[in-house]
């Protein structure tokens, strides 16, 4: 295989060839690459510290792997994706394109960094040994079929919900999100500006984003997304909480499940969500609503000086 011919993007560069790879590889996957605030950032012009790296190898007019740096809640996030059709040079492309995004993090000072693998193979586990990364957290993608069974719904605290106000109702959000995913490297530490991105997104509906309050008082969320470019169409719980005071009391699961009313309302037939593998609490719940395992995701992580 040929030298890599690396180029690096700035956040302001037309990014056609980009988008281009990822629907190839979201294709050959059936699952979009990319975390959703690595998209974002992509689609948006990324926050300080987004950089895209693509390569090209002579003799080929496309890019054959992309690899993209955005700065996350203290820490870093990467992830290098590879044309369906160059796959089996990942050993040889990996190396270089995972070089040329680590001294770009040292030369922003350096950090905690997280590399996302869709279901990594050993090539992937051998690459992460290289640079001295190792498997720090997994996040399996849950399904169930919606509409949720009665034995379920019978078995769940109904509560009420109403619809995010905007304009309104986002300092509140910003302070129960942030008490309760404090120690969160993605979802934790948002600001207005991270919230006003979502809600720039063609999918954010202030209907699907449902706030709980008792007294007044914002006490846990379900913010939901709908997914219709896939098929069947998702409905996914993007993000879920419940404020830390008013933990313990199965507001997580009467939240959830008011979510899923809501998508299955819609007429949507598979709801989805993304759990870490540690929070045991939140799998066993999920479980319990009929939620089974559709995928995980590994984050190789390291720290770069």
């Amino acid at each position: 295989m040929g030298n890599l011919d690396i180029k690096r993007l700035s956040a302001n560069e037309d990014l056609a060839e980009v988008k281009a790879l990822l629907q190839k590889v979201e294709r050959a996957d059936g699952v979009r690459p990319l975390s959703d605030h690595l998209w974002i950032d992509l689609l948006q012009g990324g926050r300080p510290g987004f950089v895209g790296i693509l390569a090209y190898i002579p003799g080929h007019d496309h890019p054959v792997a992309y690899c993209q740096v955005s700065r996350g809640n203290d820490s870093w996030s990467l992830d290098l994706i590879v044309n369906p059709h160059h796959r089996y040079d990942m050993a040889s492309i990996g190396p270089d394109m995972l070089s040329a995004a680590l001294a770009i993090i040292s030369e922003e000072g350096g950090g905690h960094v997280y590399w996302w693998v869709y279901e990594p193979t050993q090539v992937h586990h051998q690459l992460a040994n290289s640079i001295d990364f190792s498997i720090g957290r997994t996040v399996t993608q849950m399904r169930v079929n919606l509409p949720l069974g009665q034995d379920v719904l019978d078995n769940t605290k109904q509560i009420e919900t109403c619809a995010f106000r905007v304009g309104t109702d986002e300092q509140s959000w910003l302070d129960v999100n942030n008490r309760a995913f404090s120690d969160h490297p993605e979802q934790g530490g948002w600001t207005k500006e991270i919230l006003q991105s979502r809600q720039q997104e063609p999918w954010f509906s202030p209907n699907g984003f449902l706030m709980h309050h008792i007294d007044n008082k914002l006490t846990g969320f379900c913010w939901t997304k709908l997914h219709l470019d896939t098929q069947p169409v998702l409905g996914e719980i993007y993000v879920i909480a419940v404020d830390p005071d008013f933990s313990g009391k199965g507001l997580g699961r009467s939240l959830t499940v008011a979510g899923l009313q809501h998508l299955a309302k819609l007429g949507t037939t598979v709801g989805m969500l993304y759990v870490d593998n540690q929070n045991s609490n939140a799998l066993n719940m999920y479980t319990s609503l009929g939620f089974v395992s559709h995928h995980q995701q590994c984050a190789f992580v390291g720290d770069v000086h």
